[in-house]
């Protein structure tokens, strides 16, 4: 799920991670349901419910990034990434069912991606710069 989109800045993002868990514990989403888009990284995925634990993180990484980009925390969880058809896109996000109320996320990481990505190329360029556990065990 992506928290923050930011500057390429991996001190500050490396930063940002260390407060934000030090100050936050798991993170339990309500998932809204399955849709679909023709952005190539949220052909589908999950929409969930914001929580207040979510939206302190990211507050914590916008200021400890010392970032004041335009980013819209909207929670999502990509399914697939790929370039289909909007009818394909809808009948595939149609025939999915969300077998779980909540979901838990136990750790954050910083990524460095191309942004906007737009192919399998891309995504395979992403590379974790660093990562943290929320639940204390170790990555």
């Amino acid at each position: 799920m992506t928290i923050h989109v930011g500057a390429d800045r991996s001190d500050a993002a490396k930063n940002a991670l260390g407060a934000a868990a030090r100050e936050c514990k798991l993170i339990g989403l309500k998932p809204l349901g399955i849709d679909q888009s023709n952005e190539f990284i949220k052909t589908l995925f999950v929409r969930f419910a914001t929580s207040a634990e979510l939206s302190k993180i990211n507050g914590i990484i916008r200021e400890a990034a010392n970032d004041s980009s335009q980013y819209e925390l909207k929670p999502h969880l990509s399914l697939l990434y790929k370039n289909l058809a909007v009818a394909t896109r809808r009948e595939v996000a149609a025939s999915i069912d969300i077998p779980l109320a909540e979901v838990t996320f136990d750790v954050i990481k910083v990524v460095r991606c191309v942004s906007p990505a737009k192919s399998r190329a891309d995504v395979e360029a992403w590379r974790v710069v660093a990562a943290v556990s929320l639940s204390g065990d170790r990555i």
